[in-house]
């Protein structure tokens, strides 16, 4: 791994929820790094290919990035509002992705799901006083 794409990842593991290359590029400016914002994308696509990052798309079709927690494979539940992600195991999913694929033919089923809701931190009513 390069000396540059060690520094993203360093920044995305020390972050809590998916951020966006934008987003880690300016904390890392923020933090002295002299990296530019192409080198954070590329570095970015090749942790996600080499599988050290999960990516998912926004409601606005942005790529964000996390790094991931597990090496095993995984779905995300995340919150709309604050970002909060928990990594969760899927056995249901799993099996309903191999039988539908199985129905139409398909062999080598992969897939991704991602869950989003509102936290409880985030649906708690707000304190007043």
């Amino acid at each position: 791994m390069t000396t540059r794409r060690d520094a993203v990842h360093d920044t995305l593991r020390r972050s809590e929820g998916f951020r966006s290359a934008q987003d880690v590029y300016a904390e890392m400016r923020l933090h002295g790094a002299k990296i530019g914002l192409t080198t954070v994308y590329r570095a970015l696509q090749a942790l996600a290919d080499g599988g050290q990052v999960d990516v998912l798309r926004t409601d606005d079709g942005e790529s964000v990035y996390r790094a991931c927690a597990t090496d095993t494979h995984h779905h995300h539940l995340v919150c709309r509002r604050c970002g909060r992600t928990v990594e969760v195991a899927g056995p249901a999913v799993e099996r309903w992705a191999e039988m539908v694929g199985s129905e139409h033919g398909f062999t080598e089923i992969t897939h991704t799901v991602e869950v989003f809701g509102t936290c409880a931190s985030c649906s708690a009513p707000a304190k007043v006083g």
